[in-house]
C-alpha cells in the first residue's frame, strides 16, 4: 500500500464507499439535505433499483481489446457519457464547491451544469474557463428574472441552458423537516455541539458558513442574506408555467436548450415541436413528487415519442458504470449524476469529484470490455435481456 495515497482515496473504491465517507464527514442535517428525497422516498429508492430490473447479456467473444468511451453532444466530444448535473449549494459541502466540481469535470473531459441555487455566481464559475459549461434556470413568476438569468448566461458564454420543469412547487422533503435543516446552518450552541463531532468539516468551512448565499439571486445594492433570498426563491416558483414560456425562452436563447424533468411521452413530443434541443428524463432525484416514475423506467416511452429527432439524457440513481451502460443500451445519449459528485466534493473537494468520475470511467470501461463492445455507439438493446425490457 502506497503511504503517499490519502486515506480517503484508498477507501473510495466505489460511489457507495464515497457516500459512506461523506456521511462520516458531514453533519447529519447537511448530509441528509443532499442524500434525502421527498416524503416516504419511494421514488428516491426506485431511481436506484430500476437499474436492478435490467440484466446485461455479455458477448465476450466479440473482442474488445480497447474501448472508446467518448460521446458527441451538441458538436462537442465528451470523454465519457457522464455529466455533472445541477445540485444546489455546492459551496456548503466544500469551500467554493461548485468551482471545484467544475474543474474536476473539465479535467475529466466532460460537461458541468451549474445550479441556479449555487453559492458562486454564474459569472464566477465562467471565470474558471471550464468548458463545456451549462446553466440551469427555472420559469419564475417574475418572467423578467428568467430572461435576466438567461441573458447573463449568454453573456458569460455558457454552452447550453437547462430549463428544469419539475420544481414549480417545492417538494416535501421530510428529512430536512425532521432535522430542522436551515440555510445557513444554525450556529446556536446545540447545533454547534453536533457540528463539533464533524470537526474536519467545521474547520474547513469556518470562514465560509456565514457567507453562504445564493449567488445568482443577489441583486446589486441588496442584502445577500440567505434567509431572505431563500424566501424570495420560494415565492418565485410558478405552478402556472406552460409551453408558451418554453416557446419564449426558445426565442431568447439561441444555443442548445435542454428540458430537465420530462417523464411523460406527450411532453417529450411537445418539446420537439417547440424546438428544444435535448431532454433529460428525470424526477429531480426523487426530491419532488414521491411516487413519480424513475427516469430509467420512463426512458423507453420518451425515446419512442422523440423518434431520434433529439438526444435524450437520463439522471437519477446512477451509482455504477454498469448503470450507465444499461441506460445507454435503452437509448439514452448520456447520464447525469448529482449526489455522487456532492459526496465526492464533501470528502476531498476537486480531488473527490475527480475520483467519482474516475470510478465511473473505470466501471464503464470494464463493463464495455466484458460485454464485448469497443465504442459507445455499439451499446444498444442487444446487450439487454429481452424478457426484462418487454421485447
Amino acid at each position: 500500500m502506497n503511504p503517499s495515497v490519502p486515506q480517503w482515496r484508498r477507501r473510495a473504491i466505489s460511489v457507495a464507499a464515497m457516500r459512506a465517507l461523506a456521511r462520516r464527514t458531514l453533519p447529519r442535517p447537511i448530509f441528509d439535505f443532499a442524500d434525502g428525497g421527498a416524503e416516504d422516498e419511494l421514488t428516491l429508492r426506485r431511481n436506484e433499483c430500476a437499474f436492478d430490473d435490467l440484466d446485461l447479456l455479455p458477448r465476450p467473444l466479440s473482442g474488445a481489446a480497447t474501448r472508446d468511451l467518448s460521446v458527441e453532444l451538441f458538436g462537442r466530444k465528451l470523454s465519457l457519457p457522464v455529466i455533472i448535473g445541477p445540485t444546489g449549494l455546492g459551496g456548503l459541502f466544500w469551500p467554493d464547491g461548485e468551482r471545484a466540481a467544475a474543474r474536476a469535470a473539465a479535467a475529466a473531459g466532460t460537461a458541468y451544469c451549474l445550479s441556479h441555487g449555487s453559492v458562486c455566481t454564474l459569472e464566477q464559475l465562467a471565470e474558471t474557463g471550464v468548458s463545456p459549461r451549462w446553466m440551469q434556470v427555472f420559469i419564475y413568476r417574475e418572467r423578467d428574472f428568467t430572461w435576466e438569468l438567461t441573458e447573463r448566461a449568454a453573456k458569460a458564454n455558457y454552452d447550453a441552458l437547462v430549463l428544469t420543469t419539475d420544481n414549480q412547487m417545492l417538494g416535501n422533503r421530510e428529512r430536512d423537516l425532521r432535522n430542522g435543516f436551515t440555510i445557513p446552518p444554525r450556529l446556536a450552541l446545540n447545533s454547534l455541539a453536533g457540528m463539533a463531532l464533524k470537526a474536519e468539516w467545521l474547520w474547513r468551512m469556518r470562514n465560509d458558513l456565514k457567507r453562504i448565499t445564493f449567488g445568482n439571486y443577489v441583486r446589486p445594492g441588496e442584502s445577500a442574506d440567505i434567509k431572505s433570498l431563500a424566501g424570495r426563491m420560494a415565492q418565485l416558483l410558478d405552478p402556472s408555467m406552460n409551453w408558451a414560456d418554453v416557446a419564449e425562452l426558445r426565442k431568447v436563447w439561441t444555443k442548445p436548450l435542454i428540458l430537465k424533468g420530462i417523464l411523460h411521452p406527450d411532453e417529450a413530443r411537445k418539446a420537439v415541436e417547440h424546438g428544444v434541443d435535448a431532454l433529460i428524463a428525470s424526477n429531480h432525484g426523487g426530491r419532488q413528487l414521491d411516487g413519480a416514475a424513475s427516469g430509467l423506467d420512463a426512458l423507453p416511452a420518451i425515446l419512442d415519442a422523440v423518434g431520434g429527432r433529439i438526444p435524450v439524457l437520463v439522471d437519477g440513481g446512477i451509482r455504477r458504470g454498469a448503470d450507465v451502460v444499461k441506460a445507454l443500451a435503452l437509448g439514452a445519449k448520456a447520464c447525469l449524476i448529482g449526489r455522487p459528485q456532492l459526496w465526492g466534493v464533501s470528502v476531498a473537494g476537486e480531488a473527490g469529484v475527480a475520483r467519482v468520475l474516475e470510478i465511473f470511467q473505470q466501471e464503464i470501461d470494464r463493463a464495455m470490455g466484458l460485454c464485448g463492445v469497443t465504442s459507445i455507439g455499439q451499446i444498444d438493446r442487444s446487450l439487454l435481456l429481452k424478457k426484462r425490457i418487454g421485447a
